[in-house]
């Protein structure tokens, strides 16, 4: 059966020295020490040794191959985003980014398709490089899961999102700068605890600052299979619910009716809670994403839905169709 994964992460080979390049900043650079190999350093610090398969897309076919999934959606890796850098220097490494992104889907057009990045510090520029990634064929954007510490929902973020609907543009959200990171180092908690609560946080700003409600045509998908954010849902509408001086200040729509109005991805690692997953919000709002290169990702794509026994029109929608309705409306 045909699949598209729509969660998947690749750089560059080489990357600029953009630190030196700006002069300030813990920007990303990679060193090559060993073949296949490259360590990322963040400033001067390692951060992550990456293998050939994540920045080499002649590589990922024939692995992709290997699970009977021809297309890929790539998009760079969130510790690139760089909101915390100053706007112009964003928008240029961002621009590079993209760049390289329409260079993959120029030269493999039938296995790759781009979701870009952009500078989402500053609304103007932000929407400027929206536009031109539009221009260059992309579908979408992935960003964030916050701009520094600011919420998706606060207003300076709602005409990026305005121009989305308008440009037709899909958006990812993607878990970075997790809460209260600095304090759980210790076991990967950021990784397994604050990403999923990350994701959740940015879908209740979203629902709750009244983004979803004002742009009904804006097309979201959230990483992880929405993190925390549906297995919490009876937690979060019961606020709204006994709460809603807090919670529904700026949008009285409950929150449980936006959960068959977005998109999320497959990687749950789980088939039960997949399947909760499936009984709350339906067949047509979940994404075949794998999270691949990475250790974290269903690097077998996909496989454990199809020992689901889910019938058939089930696993066509999460395996390829819900993806072309998210990316390009159906």
């Amino acid at each position: 059966m045909k699949k598209i994964d729509m969660h998947t992460h690749i750089l560059p080979e080489r990357l600029p020295n953009f630190a030196e390049k700006f002069g300030y900043g813990d920007f990303i650079h990679l060193v090559h020490e060993r073949e296949g190999f490259a360590n990322m350093m963040k400033g001067g610090v390692f951060f992550r040794e990456i293998a050939k398969n994540c920045w080499d897309p002649t590589v990922r076919i024939p692995e992709y191959a290997l699970y009977h999934t021809p297309v890929q959606v790539v998009c760079t890796i969130p510790v690139m985003f760089s909101y915390w850098a100053k706007p112009a220097d964003c928008l240029d490494l961002s621009m590079f980014l993209n760049d390289h992104l329409a260079g993959i889907v120029d030269d493999f057009p039938e296995n790759y398709i781009a979701l870009g990045t952009i500078p989402m510090q500053d609304t103007d520029l932000a929407i400027q490089e929206l536009e031109r990634i539009k221009d260059l064929g992309f579908p979408g954007i992935q960003i964030g899961s916050n701009v520094n510490q600011l919420n998706l929902g606060e207003p300076q973020f709602f005409p990026i999102f305005e121009a989305c609907e308008r440009l037709n543009m899909a958006v990812f959200v993607h878990p970075w700068e997790m809460m209260g990171e600095a304090d759980m180092r210790k076991y990967w908690l950021p990784w397994l605890v604050g990403m999923p609560a990350e994701t959740a946080r940015a879908a209740c700003s979203m629902i709750f600052g009244g983004v979803l409600e004002r742009l009904p045509a804006l097309r979201v998908c959230f990483a992880h299979a929405g993190g925390s954010l549906i297995p919490t849902m009876g937690r979060i509408e019961h606020g709204f619910n006994c709460r809603p001086d807090l919670v529904a200040a700026d949008n009285p729509v409950p929150p449980r009716e936006y959960l068959k109005k977005i998109w999320v991805d497959s990687a749950t690692h789980d088939p039960q809670l997949l399947q909760y997953i499936l009984d709350i919000v339906g067949d047509e709002r979940i994404c075949l994403g794998s999270d691949y290169p990475f250790p974290l990702g269903d690097l077998e794509i996909g496989r454990f839905i199809e020992k689901m026994n889910l019938p058939i029109e089930t696993v066509e929608r999460i395996f390829y169709k819900n993806t072309l309705n998210w990316l390009y409306g159906s």
